[in-house]
């Protein structure tokens, strides 16, 4: 099997020897160039034509948004990880890197405690990353669908007839910024349900992901806070580091944030959400897994059709990396595969599905939906 060749941008010598070091340890990856800034990397990386090139955001010179630029007029499919700080300031300029091409991002270790602790969870973000977006092998390993399977699972139906649709949950990670950003602006300003989702990203790139897609979208979309109201037309993100569940009470459905155990090594999990997702609302839920890597959903997938609630996957031709997603259609679990451009639309034509009367008097029916979804 070829090797997957990485290199390497970042300004300091240090961070260039120690990825080098966590990625030449790999026998699956190769470190085939590296450079102290985005001009001289742009020249070099013509020369050695890497697999997948890891970005620093912060340099002199040119820095990584200059380069990621520069770089997709060169090469618009080349691979490219940002490796940001995890401060406001780098989740601002990584979230601005996704929006330009960027594939995923993996934030700089800090507080880690040592040197050995801080190049160990770079090893088991990183190299993770690295290989979903090279893949190699066979078709199995690389989880390629072939076309007679593929086509199977997207002519899988649901049985009739559709449920009411009373809440929306979304699962993604690896390409979700972007996904997302596609998605909620599309949505209408008076659509009659809430919607959650679990995206993984750390502490202060959600807020940050949040306050980008309210700018854009006619629904409100927020980070949760513990102790929210859930309303329609509206959109929560779970916070980094935190998984969000719902919580019934007699008159409303509450957010609730918690740092119980990673789930699928995530926090927040999407497990967690669909899980509650599917206690809380029953047939009348209706899941989206889209892009992103691992199996984080699948397990939570599961309850919610377990339920009678619906599921629905992005497809893979549109999907940065068809992990979670795939997991989802090759279990049986989805009733309708579609590309990104399509689940906007999918969204409401399923809210739309028993509902005579205008949006605005649902937000009663979902306030009491503790009693009310149960008897659908």
């Amino acid at each position: 099997m070829n090797r997957i060749g990485v290199f390497i941008v970042d300004d300091s010598a240090v961070i260039r020897r120690l990825l080098s070091e966590i990625l030449s340890g790999d026998p699956a990856l190769e470190v085939v160039g590296n450079a102290a800034d985005g001009r001289a990397a742009l020249s070099r990386i013509s020369l050695v034509h890497p697999d997948i090139v890891i970005l620093d955001v912060d340099m002199p010179e040119m820095d990584g948004l200059q380069a990621l630029a520069a770089l997709r007029q060169q090469n618009a499919a080349l691979p490219v990880v940002m490796f940001s700080s995890l401060t406001e300031r780098g989740a601002a300029a990584t979230l601005d890197a996704l929006s330009l091409g960027a594939s995923d991002y993996v934030a700089k270790p800090s507080g880690a405690g040592s040197a050995e602790a801080a190049a160990a969870r770079v090893r088991a973000e990183l190299i993770p990353k690295i290989k979903a977006l090279c893949p190699r092998g066979s078709v199995a390993e690389r989880g390629v669908v072939p076309a007679a399977e593929f086509s199977a699972m997207a002519l899988h139906a649901a049985p009739a007839p559709e449920p009411r649709v009373d809440i929306v949950a979304i699962a993604v990670s690896t390409g979700g910024p972007n996904a997302l950003e596609k998605i909620l602006p599309e949505l209408p300003a008076e659509l009659p349900v809430p919607i959650v989702i679990a995206q993984h990203m750390p502490k202060v790139f959600t807020k940050l992901l949040a306050e980008r897609l309210a700018s854009k979208s006619a629904i409100a979309v927020a980070e949760a806070a513990d102790g929210d109201v859930l309303r329609p037309g509206s959109a929560w993100i779970a916070p980094g580091d935190f998984h969000l569940a719902l919580e019934r009470q007699p008159s409303r459905v509450l957010l609730r944030t918690h740092q119980d155990e990673p789930e699928n090594s995530c926090r927040p999990s999407a497990d967690v959400l669909f899980r509650s997702v599917a206690d809380v609302f029953g047939r009348n839920a209706l899941a989206l897994v889209m892009t992103g890597m691992g199996q984080d959903g699948l397990r939570g997938c599961e309850r919610i059709q377990e339920v009678g609630g619906r599921v629905v996957v992005q497809d893979q031709m549109t999907s940065i990396v068809w992990g979670m997603p795939g997991g989802v259609a090759r279990a049986g679990l989805a009733d309708k595969i579609l590309p990104l451009e399509k689940l906007a639309r999918e969204i409401v034509a399923r809210v739309r599905i028993g509902r005579d009367q205008p949006a605005e008097q649902h937000d009663t029916q979902l306030n009491s939906v503790g009693d009310s979804c149960r008897k659908s």
